[in-house]
């Protein structure tokens, strides 16, 4: 009889009652400061990263090769004999490729290594769809089928605060990057289809970003019902706002909520807000 494994990284942002009912195996990534190392979710808090970068901003890096092989003799040694993997956008780390090469010297479970394009809920979003399936007694082909189509429902946006850490990162042009600071410009960015970032809005000024976030969500569930899930990285209070707005909207099945890992955070730094939206 077929014993399926659910497998994701911490980046999914899921929290610790999803990882227990679906039982979930997280491989957390690392958070890196010049003196100390941390195992995100683990031993340090998103808050605490968030609340201490303009003190620091730290690296981050992935699961290490031996991290994934102990989680993959584990799962053998307690009679798992496949493993659905999915980890965040391959474009944006390079966790998934690290989890495929593993795969690789485990020939006795049968491996699908899934790449959500995506990050946060994006992926968490496809982790708990197959969570569900699982519970439901679907068998392992059943739900690898289903993967790219739940990838394909899954849309999700971001509001930065500022555009100073993607600057000091390289992830955009000094000079666009300080124009738009001196423009007040909070993009709205979002991931494309091949899971790397883009710019899908400009918007100036916090409050205006803030209020087309909101009104993204809102002409999506105009369109179909789906479930939301409103994110924060170092922005808690803003985020309640818009989840307690979003709880509002007809169509929306579900609307949960959720801190944003620091592994993505440091990027883009705090005040970060998000959404991600999933069509029924």
């Amino acid at each position: 009889m077929n014993k399926i494994a659910l497998v994701t990284d911490s980046t999914s942002d899921l929290n610790y009652e999803e990882v227990k009912k679906y039982n979930i195996h997280v491989l957390p990534l690392k958070i890196v400061y010049k003196d100390r190392e941390y195992t995100d979710r683990v031993d340090i808090t998103p808050d605490e990263v968030y609340s201490n970068m303009e003190v620091e901003v730290p690296t981050t890096s992935l699961p290490s090769i031996e991290v994934i092989d102990r989680l993959f003799v584990k799962l053998k040694e307690e009679g798992y004999t496949h493993v659905i993997a999915v980890t965040i956008s391959a474009g944006l780390s390079g966790t998934y490729n690290s989890v495929r090469l593993v795969s690789e010297n485990h020939p006795e479970l049968k491996f699908e290594i899934f790449d959500s394009l995506a990050l946060t809920l994006g992926a968490g979003a496809i982790v708990l769809a197959c969570g569900e399936m699982l519970n439901e007694g679907k068998e392992f082909e059943e739900i690898v089928k289903e993967l790219p189509r739940l990838r394909d429902k899954i849309r999700v946006y971001y509001v930065l605060d500022t555009l100073k850490y993607l600057i000091r990162g390289g992830r955009i042009g000094k000079v666009p990057g300080s124009i738009g600071e001196l423009l007040n410009m909070k993009p709205i960015i979002s991931i494309n289809k091949e899971g790397v970032y883009y710019t899908h809005l400009k918007v100036r000024g916090r409050k205006q970003s803030l209020s087309k976030l909101f009104a993204i969500v809102k002409e999506s569930l105009e369109e179909q019902k789906a479930k939301v899930w409103v994110l924060h990285g170092g922005g808690e209070k803003e985020a309640r706002e818009l989840h307690k707005k979003v709880l509002e909207l007809a169509n929306a099945s579900q609307v949960g909520f959720s801190d944003i890992s620091p592994v993505a955070g440091v990027h883009t730094g705090p005040g970060l807000i998000g959404v991600t939206i999933m069509t029924e």
